[in-house]
């Protein structure tokens, strides 16, 4: 037996016991001390295994999000809301057959289709102050090709082009308004309806 200081009061301890505590501490580690065979190793979080797949329980990104824009940020352009083959909801205005979408207004485009996309009729979009960054062609239901002197014009003007069917083009246009870029669109009504929400 032997008297162990523990504080102010000694403790008696049998000589049987401390030498089997002694044994079962020193023989369950090879690497080191482990105070006991239940200690569970210090990382056991399927998070850090790298063999662990996440689930849908376990992380957000699995949920569904939903955004609500409550009111428009302030300085953000024009957004097509949708479009049908009779015209265009921009901004809660309805906008009947070809029309031009600058950044200070909506206006009436006189196109009938993408044939009538000229010289002439591109003038009202490289005459803006402030010069336009991108102008969005949507030439109806199918991406046609335009004349080259109207696109030539335009690239001399420093004016990129994007020449679209109107589906995508109207999504184009949102995308670069919604990133405050200086954009236009020249949109002809394509032959199918859709809302862009």
């Amino acid at each position: 037996m032997y008297l162990v200081p523990t504080g102010i009061k000694y403790i008696t301890v049998n000589n049987m016991a401390v030498t089997m505590c002694a044994r079962q501490f020193l023989h369950r580690s090879s690497h080191g001390l482990r105070l006991s065979p239940l200690t569970p190793p210090a990382f056991t979080s399927p998070f850090l295994s790298r063999a662990h797949r996440l689930g849908p329980s376990d992380d957000e990104m699995y949920q569904r999000t939903t955004v609500s824009v409550m009111q428009k940020e302030p300085g953000a352009g024009a957004m097509i809301h949708s479009y049908s083959p009779r015209g265009f909801n921009i901004d809660g205005n309805r906008v009947f057959g070809p029309c031009a979408v600058l950044p200070p207004a909506i206006l009436q485009w006189n196109v009938g289709s993408y044939k009538d996309i000229t010289v002439e009729s591109m003038a009202l979009f490289h005459m803006l102050e402030p010069r336009i960054e991108v102008l969005v062609l949507g030439t109806g239901g199918r991406s046609e090709r335009i004349d080259p002197k109207v696109l030539a014009l335009l690239k001399s003007k420093g004016i990129a082009v994007e020449v679209q069917d109107t589906p995508n083009a109207c999504a184009t246009f949102n995308f670069l308004s919604s990133e405050r870029r200086v954009v236009a669109a020249g949109l002809i009504p394509p032959p199918i309806s859709t809302e862009l929400e």
